[in-house]
């Protein structure tokens, strides 16, 4: 990119780049931060209601609570996404629908959905792990590295 700014553009790249310039649309960053809050702040007070119901109907702690609570909103996440619906409140939220957990399970979702037609193993299966297969690889590899630091940590009495 840098280059394209030395270098000398010609009177046609310069019209044009004015020309884009001035057609190209403000995008609205302020409202699309408080879309995005939002949306955000709905997943996660819909998480909390969810863990509240764990807690109050179930008997479970707030520690262990937070394990089904996440299946639940991964399940309500993948469910809407095959209804169609996720992609629409995704459309309106950008960023506060994907941060969560529910963006995630979104994700793997729509494409498992695209590449069906390609049958399960090499569609569903291929396809759908191609953003998640590193996610996950990420996060047992560094769960992996922390489980070491913790181990030689106590293992040398404490640091």
């Amino acid at each position: 990119m840098s280059n394209v700014k030395s270098k000398k553009l010609s009177l046609t790249q310069q019209e044009y780049k004015e020309f884009a310039k001035v057609r190209v649309p403000n995008r609205p960053v302020l409202t699309n931060c408080i879309r995005a809050f939002i949306a955000g702040g709905i997943i996660c007070t819909i998480g909390q209601g969810v863990q509240w119901m764990f807690m109050t109907y179930f008997g479970f702690t707030e520690v262990t609570a937070g394990n089904p609570t996440v299946a639940v909103l991964i399940m309500l996440s993948v469910l809407l996404t095959g209804l169609g619906v996720y992609d629409h409140i995704a459309q309106w939220a950008g960023a506060g629908s994907a941060v969560p957990v529910t963006g995630f399970a979104n994700t793997v979702a729509s494409a498992a959905i695209e590449h069906r037609t390609e049958g399960y193993v090499l569609g569903v299966g291929g396809n759908m792990f191609k953003l998640a297969g590193p996610v996950i690889a990420y996060g047992v590899f560094s769960a992996f590295i922390v489980a070491l630091v913790k181990i030689t940590v106590q293992a040398l009495g404490g640091i």
